[in-house]
């Protein structure tokens, strides 16, 4: 073999090794960006399951802070302050109604007949002369949204031709609008306007014990309003039968027994427990009784905001 030949064949063995090389590294340089996008996916998907599960841990988070420091406080403490946050977001809920305004007058009821005029008998005769508004209930209710939206009984607001008037805390009177009347429940839903309301947190019915220490919050007797009575849960899932002021009854199952004085006038306002949270709303008392009232589970009220999507 000749010389030349001999150095060509060097060339070529040269050139074939560095393409084969080159070859290589443009895999290996493929093989890299396939999984630094493999990992680019991988980290998305982090970030995005981490973005989506901030809030809600931040909130548990914060939850359980608040427990926490509730749990530190005295019973008596735990009380006050539970208290101090609840009342400002229950409202009186009074109804009205158009009734007739009467004037009397006086008539001999023999009219004009000479011989009964010597007698001087005179009878009342009525007579409609229009309507005024006069206030013919007082009940409670408690804001569960910012918004205004506001949980009570449905005999507090019965009467779909009757006009509500919310009085809050601080005094401000709203007109309210009963957007919801259970079929089944003793449970109304209404509304007044504006936003950034106190509410009233909702507990857990389903975890109540017996002897737990609760209280009430009601606007006592119609005139009485933030009226506050502390008791225990005296009992759970019971059955009643509750007459109404129209004369009617409705049988309430699973309803919660206390101790805590539910007056009339208390009727759609919250059982609270001492972490602030309403487990319950009042909704009737055993007359001739000491300290026998009833409230119904915070979870029907849950679900029925629940349903309306509110």
């Amino acid at each position: 073999m000749r010389k030349t030949d001999i150095f060509w064949l060097v060339v070529l063995v040269v050139v074939v090794a560095l393409v084969s090389g080159l070859v290589y590294e443009n895999q290996k340089v493929m093989r890299l960006s396939q999984s630094v996008t493999e990992l680019q996916s991988a980290v998305s998907e982090i970030a995005s399951s981490v973005n989506l599960t901030a809030s809600s841990t931040a909130a548990n988070i914060a939850e359980l802070a608040r427990r926490e420091q509730i749990a530190q406080k005295s019973q008596s403490q735990q009380l006050q302050d539970a208290v101090a946050a609840v009342t400002p977001a229950v409202v009186s809920i009074v109804e009205s109604q158009e009734v007739p305004k009467l004037q009397v007058t006086y008539e001999n009821p023999f009219g004009n007949d000479p011989f009964f005029q010597g007698f001087g008998m005179q009878v009342p005769v009525y007579q409609q002369v229009g309507t005024t508004t006069q206030q013919v209930s007082a009940g409670t209710g408690f804001l569960v949204r910012e918004s205004g939206y506001i949980i009570t009984n449905k005999h507090v607001v019965p009467d779909t031709n009757a006009t509500y008037t919310v009085l809050l805390s601080t005094g401000a009177q709203k007109v309210g609008t009963v957007v919801w009347r259970s079929p089944t429940e003793d449970l109304a839903v209404v509304k007044i306007s504006g936003s950034g309301y106190p509410t009233v947190p909702l507990g857990d019915s389903s975890s109540l014990k017996l002897a737990q220490s609760v209280f009430a919050v009601g606007n006592a007797l119609g005139q009485y309003n933030n009226s506050v009575s502390v008791g225990v849960v005296s009992g759970l899932n019971r059955s009643i039968t509750a007459s109404n002021d129209q004369g009617g009854s409705e049988t309430l199952k699973g309803v919660i027994q206390t101790d805590a004085a539910i007056n009339p006038g208390n009727s759609g306002g919250p059982l609270v427990d001492l972490n602030g949270d309403a487990i319950g709303i009042d909704v009737a008392m055993v007359q001739g009784s000491q300290n026998i009232g009833f409230a119904l589970p915070i979870q029907e009220a849950k679900n029925a905001l629940a349903n309306l999507g509110i």
